[in-house]
């Protein structure tokens, strides 16, 4: 779904006064980087009060990222720039998210492992992204590599990583993550290749 899922529909009261002044998505998108980076640096820490403090600024870094789309549509501010500028930062976020658990999870059962899952499930997803930002350019308007469900967008699994950062369930959650991202890439990517030898476009 574009819009409609239950993130975006909670986003959408705490934008609108927001309408109108001198914010713009792209300052939500920079607090959403910047409390991206703090939310890793916790992760990266590996401790049980860092975890804490992290799991709750991920879930505001996540929660911003709805805002700023929010913002940008509701207030007719949408451009290029900022499309690319969230979309960087997304990718940036969200690869560190898994780099830094791996450095977190660098004493546990994991060992020697950790930093390369983190290096692998971040590199996968990063290519999952790109392969569907492609897909979706060559696909018709408002298409969207892995739609919604039940008023759920895939991304939004990644409001889970506060609370099981709480639990302290990461490092099974990064092995996981490993073997379901590089299979998303693998999937992506493949129908990116069949895509492209259909209707041959430059992307």
């Amino acid at each position: 779904m574009i819009g409609g899922s239950w993130t975006h529909r909670m986003a959408r009261p705490l934008v609108r006064p927001l309408i109108g002044t001198s914010v713009r998505p792209n300052h939500l998108t920079t607090l959403r980087l910047l409390s991206g980076l703090a939310a890793c640096a916790c992760f990266a820490a590996g401790s049980g009060p860092a975890l804490w403090w992290g799991g709750a600024v991920w879930i505001l870094s996540a929660f911003l990222d709805r805002m700023d789309g929010e913002l940008a549509r509701m207030g007719d501010l949408m451009t290029p720039g900022g499309h690319l500028y969230d979309y960087y930062v997304d990718n940036a976020v969200n690869v560190l998210f898994f780099i830094a658990i791996g450095v977190g999870l660098r004493h546990s059962f994991l060992g020697a492992w950790a930093i390369p899952l983190g290096v692998l499930s971040g590199t996968s997803l990063l290519l999952c992204n790109m392969f569907s930002e492609k897909l979706e350019r060559l696909s018709p308007p408002n298409t969207r590599a892995y739609a919604g469900k039940w008023g759920f967008d895939p991304d939004d699994a990644l409001y889970l990583m506060g609370p099981l950062a709480w639990l302290g369930w990461f490092a099974p959650i990064l092995v996981g993550a490993a073997v379901g991202t590089a299979l998303m890439m693998t999937i992506t990517g493949m129908r990116l290749l069949r895509l492209r030898r259909r209707a041959p476009v430059e992307a």
